[in-house]
């Protein structure tokens, strides 16, 4: 990376020393280095209420079908819900439910 950066202070040339340049330019990395995992956290938790939200749905749904809400959660416990769609998740649901 630091080699990276003095390549960009030799094209960029003109009028600042390659150390403070060097160091600027390292500082501005390092915060978009920051700025880009905050994002990332952002998206995941985007995700984990997307995930909340299809299991409620899907609940509800399988709750209109006539199901109780218990045998709903010991059959939500069996499958991996993430990032699955509702439809999805109330396709896997109804496979366990089917069995009974």
């Amino acid at each position: 990376m630091i080699n990276e950066s003095k390549k960009i202070v030799l094209m960029v040339g003109g009028g600042c020393n390659a150390s403070p340049c060097t160091e600027e330019i390292l500082e501005l990395q390092d915060k978009l280095k920051s700025e880009q995992e905050i994002a990332k956290v952002e998206q995941e938790e985007i995700k984990v209420v997307n995930t909340n939200e299809n299991v409620e749905e899907a609940m509800q749904a399988l709750q209109i079908l006539g199901y109780n809400k218990k045998e709903i959660e010991k059959v939500f416990e069996k499958i991996d819900k993430k990032d699955l769609a509702i439809e999805e998740i109330i396709k896997q649901a109804l496979k366990y439910l089917g069995r009974n």
